[in-house]
């Protein structure tokens, strides 16, 4: 058999990969720390501009409504020219965004803070698409959870660095009502993006084709990408999974500064904020336990127990007072932290030569971060932030039906199983045991399975 057509996560040697992996996890700090200034912003233009908590939600409007319109091109012409490529134009539509901040505040412009933030999301869903495939695909499938958990944990890192930023700069003092530092914050997140952007490109990052991931697969015997890309289901189905999720989440985190200060327990914005950003320390925590976890535990099983666990702590938010609906809050943080990372290495799993078009879909889904908020708004406007929680409650009740339905599929497939698995190496000597000693194998089964040891044992190493 011809050697496969381009450069799979396996083939890569020990120091190129451990670079490759480092150097786009770096990128997950980018678009984390954006995201942790995205929540404070919500309430503090509330005062500043004299809005409702309904109106402050167009910042998530034009934010995730950017993944929704554009991670579906950004997937489509990435099959064109690549990772690295689509890295440099994510890097480029996130700095031009941030630089638009400086006159939105200079000149007190909500609409242009509005403006500036749909561009930001622009390039993010850019670098998603791209972060995020290129990390699930940089090694065996059985890990992929677990590295994408890791990586994202660099995002949570950089998402609680935001609101406390938020809490010394924007809530204190004659900052309270003014926007003076929202400008020169938004100039150094720019100057963060420029940077990244040459770092980049004087660096060789190796492409990973989607020719030689189909290969991969075939040899195998595993035919999950095979077919026209509608008839791929666990990825179409992860897709509106991930839009309820992230829907989810990001109503959750949008109105928690709001939900910390309406308990009637001495909270203030500025404590609220400081806050949410130990509920985000909390959630970064849990992302990186979750990495442990992943090695031994099936992810479809582990993220149908945490989304479980998310629909009945947002329950318990929107019930009960004071500091136990607090305590709720934090622990609702905790089990949302694997749910994005999972949700995309289980939609995009096997996929082959629809690799990147899948992960433009399932970004696509976090575009469901756009139509939640609004309606979580309404309802606080019409009864109290408190019974609000209602609303993302139903996404993670989307969320559980999904992973549940993997385990059953699953289970019908292969059988149950508790701990993760290798299926690749797993088929290899099923394949193995199926062919006599006379025939030859569909490719060097002894040596892709050393090759897939490899991978995993430095996934390992580095989480």
């Amino acid at each position: 058999m011809a050697p496969p057509t381009g450069t799979t996560g396996a083939q890569l040697g020990r120091r190129q990969w451990a670079f490759a992996f480092a150097l786009v996890t770096s990128l997950f700090f980018t678009w984390g720390f954006a995201y942790g200034l995205l929540d404070v912003l919500n309430a503090h233009f509330q005062t500043v501009f004299g809005i409702s908590k309904l109106q402050s939600t167009l910042l998530q409007l034009a934010y995730f409504g950017a993944y929704f319109v554009w991670a579906p091109f950004a997937g489509t012409f990435m099959r064109r020219i690549g990772y690295k490529k689509g890295i440099h134009i994510g890097l480029g539509l996130y700095s031009i965004g941030a630089v638009f901040f400086w006159p939105s505040a200079k000149y007190e412009t909500y609409g242009g803070f509005v403006g500036s933030t749909f561009v930001i999301g622009c390039g993010l869903s850019t670098l998603e698409v791209a972060a995020n495939s290129y990390i699930s695909v940089l090694g065996t499938p059985q890990y992929a959870a677990a590295r994408l958990n890791f990586s994202q944990g660099f995002q949570g890192v950089a998402s609680f660095a935001g609101p406390l930023i938020a809490s010394r700069w924007f809530f204190t003092g004659a900052n309270a009502t003014s926007l003076g530092t929202v400008q020169w914050v938004y100039l150094a997140v720019a100057g963060l993006g420029i940077v990244l952007n040459i770092l980049f490109f004087f660096c060789n990052l190796p492409e990973i084709t989607e020719d030689a991931l189909a290969e991969e697969i075939d040899e195998t015997g595993i035919t999950d990408g095979q077919g026209p890309f509608w008839q791929q289901y666990r990825c179409i189905f992860g897709f509106v999974a991930q839009t309820a999720y992230v829907g989810a989440q990001v109503t959750v985190a949008s109105f928690a500064v709001n939900f910390l200060v309406d308990q009637g327990i001495g909270i203030d914005q500025s404590k609220a904020s400081q806050l949410f950003s130990f509920c985000q320390i909390t959630f970064t925590v849990g992302r990186f336990a979750g990495v442990l976890i992943l090695n031994f535990i099936d992810p479809a099983l582990l993220l149908a127990f945490y989304g479980f666990c998310c629909f009945l702590f947002c329950l318990l938010i929107s019930q009960l007072p004071g500091y136990s609906a607090v305590a709720c809050l934090f622990c609702l943080f905790f089990f949302e932290s694997i749910c994005y990372p999972c949700i995309f290495t289980l939609g995009t799993k096997n996929l082959g030569v629809h690799t990147k078009r899948g992960s433009g879909l399932i970004v696509m889904g976090v575009g469901g971060g756009a139509w939640y908020p609004p309606a979580q708004g309404a309802l606080a406007d019409l009864t109290n932030t408190r019974h609000s929680y209602l609303v993302p409650m139903s996404g993670y009740i989307a969320m559980t039906i999904y992973a549940a339905g993997l385990v059953v599929d699953q289970s019908r497939k292969n059988g149950f199983s508790f701990r993760n698995r290798d299926e690749l190496t797993a088929n290899l000597k099923r394949a193995a045991d199926n062919f006599s000693p006379t025939e030859s194998l569909p490719g060097d089964a002894k040596g892709r399975s050393s090759s897939e040891k490899k991978s995993s044992d430095e996934l390992v190493r580095v989480a």
